[in-house]
């Protein structure tokens, strides 16, 4: 075997694994984080240090501003720019603070500092912000300006304590939301971590936080809380809360379960005037279902909340929620996407209370009487009766507010459209953290285009198809975006339908993320309809931005659901399917060694099938692979090249019953015996008997070369060794003659080629992460 085809096999067999037929759940377009910024479809900000240890992200599209609070510091950055002129603020602890943070035990670079974790809008020119001070939680007032403006300032005579409005952990999970100049947080209020309550503070009204005797929340982890009205009446607004919590087993038994919630309370919520004083005195809860129906009834449950989105339609009523899921399972990681309508959310807070008898006794619906006005209901309106008018919870009757103070729990569940999830992920190499959604207008109809961020830094985009009948929904994994370089779990996602931009945060720092790059699909007709996405078609052109309503409606191409550019793109730039059209590239490789054949579509899921014409036949016959020819995502691997395997070479696609050819490779085999022409003395083979062939002479000092440049150590060297070995003197170095003929020169040049593959592969190398070797 020629050492040098030897070398670049042992590399192959290395880095290409074969894998099954690829399917939509396969990213169609996978984006480094290089790709992103060289097409100028991302922007990172890191902060003027490096990194930001970012901990909240306030999108303000009215100011046109994006503020982040960090470690020790808040930044204001213009959405208009590209980052150009940040403003920041530092913002450490309190003299004293960090030493007593560490007395108590705490680590000093990880703990024992000021994280801001909530910027909150407090007027036209303020916003709320509260840090977790070292332990002994802060908050502030930050001057923003006006609209128009690029200010940032930290107001030093409005500090004032934070408890109840910020955890004291850096890392704990919490929400919070900004109403008529109040703030509601649901967190974990003590130092110790023991103390879970629902806490509202800020206002002229007194302080409002949940009753912790009667443990109506169990170790909760809040993941949003968000402002939403019941009807056209304000005094029916409440506050709802989604989070998940660890409760004692449903059915009496022994041990703790995870469960998904919804809590709400009333934003004119007063507490009482006897029972609950101070106390939330309309809090009512009721358990989120996300399963997977199965057969005989069976259900694969997932438990963990991780993120959820309000989808809110342009009336600006009745959000639909789209909640990401996890298991807590220890037999599989998976996750899905549950998505509700507050009709149904309603409609169990409007049912029967869940109720049981004791501690040991199951669960069931409370079936006696229950008081007027109906406990958890707004004073309103609604609950005014003649000669018995309810202006505030404090005229409730006691009867009303000990049965809410029992009877936290409403006994339905909180079950999703259609009953089950739109999307499921199972066995992922990946973790989904965040969630964002975009409701798109296609051609032939509104798409729901889905962000999901990771905990390795990327970004998947994708969009579900809702099937006809019993059907389960299709996904579409239309990008992966690598977004951060270095792989960091998202911990932020927030979405500018008006600037189209997602702005995606983690630990490390934030990056401005276009939602579409249209051109990045192709150039042809064919390439815009198979991506499938919702933002992009087909102008008669090019592929760009979709508009709905605009001019030319006859030239738009686009074909969401079935993505068949036959039917769509007919006479609109099919050329890729001609492939008889098509040059072949001319190859070479050398009997009985390895020769790699590459091709590499686009879309990874698409289907590649490999075609070959013989000299002298006049078909094509498809490729059949066995221990010898090995099919690699990558191209077409020969262990052992025969004769019999020279001959025209086509890679075609086939994705949704369109078929292409990707690239023809013309194959010419160098026969054995004319590699001592080709080759001068030290980079020729010998032979070995008890080895049944051909194999590298093993004392060749250039062997050793190329061994020690396979290590990371050495990758700047190949280029200088390449140069050396391979290309100087324009072939001379592998003893090609002048005088020889054409035919010898092409199959010299050759090697060549072989040299600038070892070039591709090391330079390849070199951009990849830690991570990526160590998955290979």
């Amino acid at each position: 075997m020629a050492p040098l085809v030897w070398v670049i096999c042992c590399l192959l067999g290395c880095l290409l694994l074969c894998r099954g037929s690829p399917g939509p759940s396969v990213p169609r377009l996978r984006l480094s984080y290089r790709d992103l910024l060289s097409t100028n479809r991302s922007a990172i900000f890191l902060g003027p240090r490096g990194t930001l240890d970012l901990q909240a992200m306030y999108l303000d599209e009215y100011r046109d501003r994006l503020f982040l609070g960090g470690r020790d510091a808040l930044y204001s950055l213009r959405l208009d720019q590209a980052w150009p002129d940040p403003r920041e603020v530092l913002w450490q602890p309190q003299p004293g603070q960090k030493e007593e943070c560490v007395r108590k035990g705490r680590d000093l670079l990880t703990e024992c500092a000021n994280f801001v974790r909530v910027l909150k809008p407090h007027n036209r020119t303020h916003l709320l912000a509260c840090g977790t001070g070292a332990f002994q939680p802060t908050c502030a007032l930050i001057t923003v300006g006006h609209r128009g403006e690029h200010v940032l300032h930290l107001e030093p005579g409005t500090l004032q304590g934070g408890r109840g409005r910020c955890p004291h952990e850096p890392s704990r999970p919490f929400a919070s939301t900004f109403v008529g100049g109040e703030l509601y947080t649901g967190l974990i209020a003590d130092f110790l971590g023991r103390e879970a309550m629902i806490f509202r503070s800020g206002g002229s009204r007194p302080a409002l936080r949940s009753d912790s005797d009667q443990s109506l929340l169990h170790d909760p982890r809040f993941v949003a809380a968000a402002r939403i009205p019941d009807n056209s009446d304000q005094d029916n607004d409440k506050v709802y809360f989604f989070f998940s919590e660890t409760v004692p087993s449903p059915d009496g038994g022994p041990g703790r379960v995870t469960v998904s919630r919804v809590g709400r309370v009333c934003v004119n919520d007063a507490g009482g005037q006897r029972v609950l004083v101070n106390k939330w005195s309309t809090f009512l809860k009721a358990t989120l279902v996300c399963s997977v129906p199965g057969p005989g009834g069976a259900e694969t449950h997932f438990h963990q909340l991780e993120d959820v989105f309000l989808l809110w339609p342009k009336s600006g009523k009745s959000p639909e929620v789209y909640a990401l899921f996890s298991t807590v399972s220890t037999v599989f990681q998976g996750f899905a996407i549950c998505v509700y309508h507050m009709a149904d959310i309603w409609e169990v807070f409007n049912g029967p209370f869940a109720h049981r008898d004791g501690p040991q006794h199951q669960w069931g619906p409370y079936v006696g009487k229950v008081p007027f006005p109906r406990p958890g209901v707004c004073p309103s309106k609604m609950t005014a009766q003649p000669g018995r008018l309810f202006g505030s919870t404090k005229d409730y009757p006691d009867e009303v507010l000990q049965f809410a103070r029992a009877h936290p729990l409403m006994f339905r569940p909180v079950r999703p459209q259609q009953g089950r999830p739109i999307l499921v992920k199972t066995h992922l190499a990946q973790q989904l953290r965040q969630i964002v959604v975009d409701r798109v207008e296609a051609e032939d109809g509104a798409y729901d285009v889905i962000f999901l961020g990771t905990d390795s830094g990327s970004v998947l985009k994708v969009i579900v198809l809702q099937a006809m009948g019993s059907a389960e929904p299709e996904e579409v994994v239309l990008e992966e975006l690598q977004v951060f370089k270095v792989p960091t779990p998202i911990t932020e996602m927030e979405i500018s339908v008006k600037r189209q931009m997602l702005y995606v945060g983690s630990r490390l720092g934030v990056a401005r993320l276009r939602l579409h790059q249209c051109k990045t699909y192709g150039s042809a007709c064919a390439e815009c309809c198979l991506a499938r996405d919702p933002y992009c078609a087909w102008d008669g052109a090019s592929c760009t931005q979709y508009r709905p309503g605009t001019s030319k409606r006859r030239f738009r191409r686009q074909d969401i659901r079935h993505g068949n550019p036959a039917l769509q793109c007919l006479g609109q730039g099919l050329e890729g399917e001609a492939a008889g059209h098509m040059v072949a590239t001319r190859v070479y490789g050398t009997e009985h060694n390895s020769t790699f054949l590459e091709c590499q579509p686009k879309s990874p899921q698409a289907a590649v099938r490999w075609f070959l014409k013989r000299p002298g036949e006049q078909g094509n016959d498809q490729v059949k692979t066995d221990e010898r020819v090995v099919q690699t995502d990558q191209g077409l691997l020969f262990r052992r090249l025969s004769r019999l395997d020279a001959g025209t070479y086509s890679c075609t696609t086939l994705e949704h019953g369109f078929s292409q050819t990707v690239v023809r490779l013309a194959l010419e085999v160098i026969a054995a015996t004319q590699l001592d022409s080709l080759f001068p003395q030290e980079l020729r083979q010998e032979a070995h008997p008890a080895r049944g062939g051909l194999v590298p002479a093993p004392s060749k000092a250039w062997y050793k070369d190329i061994l020690q440049l396979i290590g990371f150590a050495n990758l700047p060297r190949v280029d200088e060794y390449c140069e050396r070995v391979w290309c100087r003197g324009n072939g001379e170095r592998l003893g090609i003659s002048r005088s020889r003929s054409k035919q010898t020169k092409g199959k010299a040049w050759a090697g060549l080629e072989l040299g600038k593959k070892v070039k591709s592969w090391a330079q390849a190398e070199r951009n990849r992460t830690p991570r990526e070797v160590e998955a290979t």
